[in-house]
């Protein structure tokens, strides 16, 4: 008798194939999460250093929004500084903030996701506090550049905390309800955005610094909600969509952004200098494109974090990780 009559040498037990696992389960959430938040702070350290501390920079930001004379302010000329300035002076009302934070703790309660919400308008705070934090520490030295001064104003405060609000509704809104507020709320940061250069109130450095401290706050603050323990990832469920859906929404978007360039760009170039309107077009395509890769990021992920670890939340009866 032979042994391989008797023993299956070298050959594994004949069974079903198993599928490849997907590249969202090989690398968690969480640390795609991580890595974006490192790419988001690299991104801000080097638009800080670029044009704040380098000739080029301050030059470029002056070039942008040129001074209004030699010596003045950095008011722009142009009718639309009072609508900018109306909207400024209404996003920057503490009633407004405060009602929008208590709507995001509202979802939050609603869809049991009160963790997911605290931690939203843990954000905006800690948004506001970095940007004023970091105005006051770093120096804007004077390289004599004829267009710019030594006043640091990197980062915008408002631009961040109107980017964090934005994304705290991210961590307590389902994954469809996400991608519809995407577009007008990219749309609604960028007119704030927009509005604090116009006023002279930032440039546009201060401007990208602003969002990307918004979305590098934010893929901190979902990195940690997605390792806690109860978190669920359900692309391909309910959130995930159908292939008609996202087509629509596709359809959508597109149909926003030609309406944009159709009318909202040549309305622009007829009111502002050629500067403000590369300064606006590019705060405006910078913003949509950071919140849109951040929405991608978590598209489906559904930020359900226990109170505790008996709540009817942790358990594996209702929570299930289907990855896709």
């Amino acid at each position: 008798m032979s042994i391989g009559s008797l023993y299956s040498v070298g050959r594994s037990t004949p069974g079903p194939a198993r599928p490849l696992p997907h590249a969202r389960a090989v690398v968690p959430l969480g640390l795609r999460l991580l890595a974006a938040a490192l790419c988001g702070l690299f991104a801000l350290a080097l638009t800080g250093a670029v044009f704040v501390r380098t000739d080029s920079g301050q030059w470029l930001d002056g070039v942008l929004l040129p001074r209004a004379e030699r010596g003045g302010g950095y008011e722009q000329q142009t009718v639309l500084v009072d609508p900018a300035k109306s909207v400024l002076a209404t996003f920057g009302d503490p009633t407004l903030i405060a009602v929008l934070l208590g709507v995001v703790l509202l979802v939050g309660v609603l869809r049991r996701r009160l963790v997911a919400g605290v931690v939203g308008v843990g954000m905006v705070v800690c948004a506001v506090l970095v940007a004023s934090a970091v105005k006051s520490a770093l120096p804007r030295p004077d390289l004599q550049i004829e267009s710019s001064t030594t006043h640091n104003s990197f980062p915008s405060g408002h631009v961040a905390a109107a980017t964090a609000l934005l994304l705290a509704f991210m961590l307590v809104l389902p994954g469809w309800a996400r991608r519809w507020l995407a577009v007008p709320g990219a749309a609604g940061v960028s007119v704030i955005a927009s509005a604090t250069m116009i006023a002279g109130w930032h440039r546009f450095s201060d401007v990208l610094g602003g969002v990307l401290l918004g979305v590098t706050v934010f893929c901190l603050a979902a990195a940690a909600l997605a390792a806690w323990p109860g978190d669920r990832d359900a692309a391909g469920g309910a959130d995930g969509g159908s292939l008609w859906r996202r087509l629509a929404e596709t359809a959508v978007g597109l149909v926003v952004l030609v309406w944009a360039l159709v009318v909202v760009v040549p309305g622009l170039a007829a009111s502002v200098q050629r500067g403000l309107l590369v300064a606006i077009v590019a705060a405006a395509a910078s913003t949509m494109f950071l919140v849109g890769a951040v929405v991608f990021l978590v598209r489906s992920t559904d930020f359900a974090v226990p109170l505790s670890p008996q709540s009817p939340e942790s358990s594996p009866s209702t929570e299930t990780r289907n990855i896709s």
